[in-house]
């Protein structure tokens, strides 16, 4: 990326400037800015572009310094630069302050008269990192080709680089590994980038050391710095406008404003189903169409209820205590619509049904429902669609697995309510727990109470992690009755994915619609999008997500398999090796979305590997893919009919060399109809 240094500017004029598209991230020179502490607190607390907070020593004192650098951390600067010389104290202060806030390190060393020796400069980029520093930035004076060459040489493989293992536990913990490699190229302008460990910064000032701006990018630093024009900070200093053409040269970016989400179908279809169940008449807003929603509301129609659409409410009159007698029961392509109604029709039909489905779903295992049945005293023999259900539930006592996920639990949910006995269930293993308590938070509103317990390691307790929880139960009181209810649908955080991810990876997206409390465990994207380091936030009922320097991240997608996918996408454009926790949950669903991921990743010309049950990816800055001519290939990529997987191409083909060509692409309407018509 490209950060602006700006110097000599009011607080209006700093915000003019910031409002340039052209300007992905800024240096705001706090030593030659006039500001207040006031300006400053609200210049870093309210701007969504990446700032860096820098305060020389030499320009206005140690004390003064530190002051200034203060306020701007405790508002939240993304990034706050100390030189390498700072005192013990103030380093050791500075430090504190930035890991309380969150705010990373730069820690520098600048050298206006010449370029030391390469063992020299090492030694500085050490002290660098010895001295708390997340990026170290080494800048000298370069008047000859040797100067420049030996600055680029601390980019060799046996230095530092911005190669972060994700082994260390994403962000901080990949940042802050042993540096690794082995003895690299020989550092000179166009050398292949190196493999390294920490992120560095390094270029030279000096006519002679202008192109260093850019080959430092090209060599893997995360950014590399602008001046205003004929505002230069430095020697040697290229403007911003001039670099962005140097570096982007005719690529375009993605920027997006007012993107509204359609509807979440997670919440969609439990609430049609409960809608149809519940005596009355029921008012759902908020609702979007989808081929899996509107299946749902075939099967409520099915089920002797009355359904209306006026534009976005569903007017819907419930069966109330009725039962139904149906031989056959479709459910189009949805696995939820499916295992939400084996329960139910082992509950209200009287007689045995045999449940139908089309596309892919015919293809998916079911896998876990003929046991799980079974304990409740209901033969399935199949595990696919066409699937005959046979005998009605026995409510009681029921330990079971949750290991296949949550999707038969959230039915068994939905119709034990319906006996007359209460009934305890006990889910062992639980996988995509989120969906279990959306599950209780849609039938709370339609009068059904259901009661859980967590159990969990230290980790769940202490920072309420899900991915700690090591098993459920719920507690279900018989005899109740859906009552009906008006319900406004949330917007879709999985369908929301991949436009926050272009955000992140290629400019900016503004996304509207989403609830940021939401159970939905695909809001999980907002929280791997910053631990890779992008900008996030929310403004206006509106989540805002834009460009920033990214890293290897790790995450576990364990309850959100929906966006592996797209956040395999992701990964590709974070330096270094990113870990994804969760492929034993990809192999059932549209496609086996693990061998999707991987032959998408390959032919795309990443590297990605499956270890155990993580993905491992290696990922390189959109700005070095640029320069080294290593964007992501371009072709014909296949979807395999799987949603997810054609939205996640989309989103890789704004940073492929050559268009990417997907040969299913209606398979978007499962769950977002309007998808392409939004991108154009």
């Amino acid at each position: 990326m490209i950060c602006t240094s700006i110097q000599n500017k009011t607080y209006d004029e700093i915000l003019a400037i910031l409002d340039d598209p052209w300007i992905e991230m800024a240096e705001i020179r706090l030593d030659r800015c006039d500001l207040s502490d006031e300006e400053i607190e609200d210049l870093f607390a309210n701007t969504d572009t990446p700032l860096i907070a820098t305060c020389r020593i030499v320009e206005v004192g140690a004390k003064e310094a530190e002051r200034r650098l203060g306020v701007a951390i405790r508002a939240g600067a993304r990034f706050a630069d100390l030189e390498v010389e700072a005192d013990a104290g103030f380093s050791k202060r500075f430090r504190l302050a930035c890991e309380e806030c969150g705010t990373e390190i730069i820690r520098s060393f600048h050298d206006y008269s010449g370029t030391p020796d390469l063992e020299y400069l090492q030694q500085l980029r050490d002290r660098c990192y010895r001295y708390g520093a997340d990026i170290a930035k080494i800048v000298v004076t370069a008047h000859s080709e040797d100067d420049v060459k030996r600055v680029m040489a601390l980019y060799d493989a046996g230095g530092f680089n911005a190669h972060l293992s994700a082994h260390g536990g994403g962000r901080d913990g990949a940042r802050k590994a042993s540096d690794v490699g082995s003895p690299g190229a020989a550092g000179v302008l166009g050398a292949e980038p190196p493999q390294t460990g920490h992120p560095l910064v390094a270029f030279a000032m000096g006519d002679a050391g202008r192109e260093t701006r850019i080959e430092c990018l090209k060599a893997g630093a995360p950014f590399s710095y602008a001046c205003l024009p004929e505002e230069a900070t430095a020697p040697g200093q290229i403007d911003y406008l001039t670099m962005h053409r140097e570096v982007y040269g005719d690529w375009r970016g993605f920027f997006r404003n007012s993107l509204q989400m359609p509807a979440s179908k997670s919440f969609a279809q439990r609430a049609i189903i409960a809608a149809a169940l519940a005596d009355g008449r029921s008012h759902l807003r908020g609702y979007s169409p989808c081929d899996d929603s509107e299946s749902a509301l075939a099967v409520a129609r099915a089920l002797g209820a009355k359904v209306r659409v006026d534009g976005s409410t569903l007017t819907i009159d419930g069966i109330g205590g009725a039962h139904t007698n149906l031989e056959t029961l479709h459910t189009g392509e949805s696995g939820l619509l499916t295992r939400l109604m084996i329960p139910l029709m082992a509950t209200i039909n009287d007689c045995p049904v045999t449940i139908t489905g089309e596309k892919t779903l015919t293809r998916r295992p079911l896998k876990g429902v003929s046991d799980i049945m079974a304990s409740f005293g209901v033969i399935v023999r199949e595990s696919t669609v066409p699937m005959r259900v046979d005998g009605r539930i026995i409510p009681g006592v029921a330990e079971i697995s949750g290991k296949d996920g949550s999707q038969l639990i959230s039915g068994l949910l939905t119709a034990l309510p319906l006996f007359d006995k209460p009934s305890t269930l006990i889910v062992t293993d639980p996988k995509s727990i989120p969906y279990m308590f959306i599950t209780c938070d849609v039938l709370k509103r339609f009068g059904i109470k259901i009661s859980s317990e967590m159990e969990g390691d230290e980790k769940m307790i202490e920072e309420q992690d899900w991915s700690g929880c090591t098993g459920v139960t719920f507690k279900i009181r018989g005899g109740q009755k859906y009552h009906a209810a008006d319900f406004d649908i949330e917007g879709d955080w999985s369908s929301a994915a991949p436009f926050l991810v272009a955000g992140a990876l290629y400019g900016k997206a503004e996304v509207s619609g989403l609830d940021t409390s939401s159970l939905q465990a695909d809001l999980t994207i907002a929280d791997i999008l910053v631990e890779a380091g992008a900008v996030v936030s929310e403004l206006d009922e509106a989540v805002c997500v834009s460009r920033a320097p990214l890293e290897a991240f790790a995450a576990d997608l364990n309850n959100a398999p929906d966006i592996f996918p797209i956040v395999s996408v992701l990964a590709a454009f974070c330096a270094g090796e990113s870990v994804i926790s969760g492929v034993g949950r990809l192999v059932g669903k549209e496609s086996n979305r693990c061998e999707a991921i991987l032959e998408m990743l390959s032919g795309l010309g990443v590297e990605a590997s499956v270890v155990g049950d993580d993905l491992h990816i290696v990922g390189e800055t959109l700005t070095s893919r640029l320069l080294n001519g290593r964007l992501l290939r371009g072709g014909a990529f296949t979807s395999r009919g799987d949603h997810r997987m054609a939205m996640a191409l989309k989103i890789a083909s704004f940073g492929a060399s050559e268009p990417i060509a997907i040969d299913d692409t209606a398979c978007v309407a499962k769950s977002f109809p309007g998808f392409w018509e939004m991108f154009d």
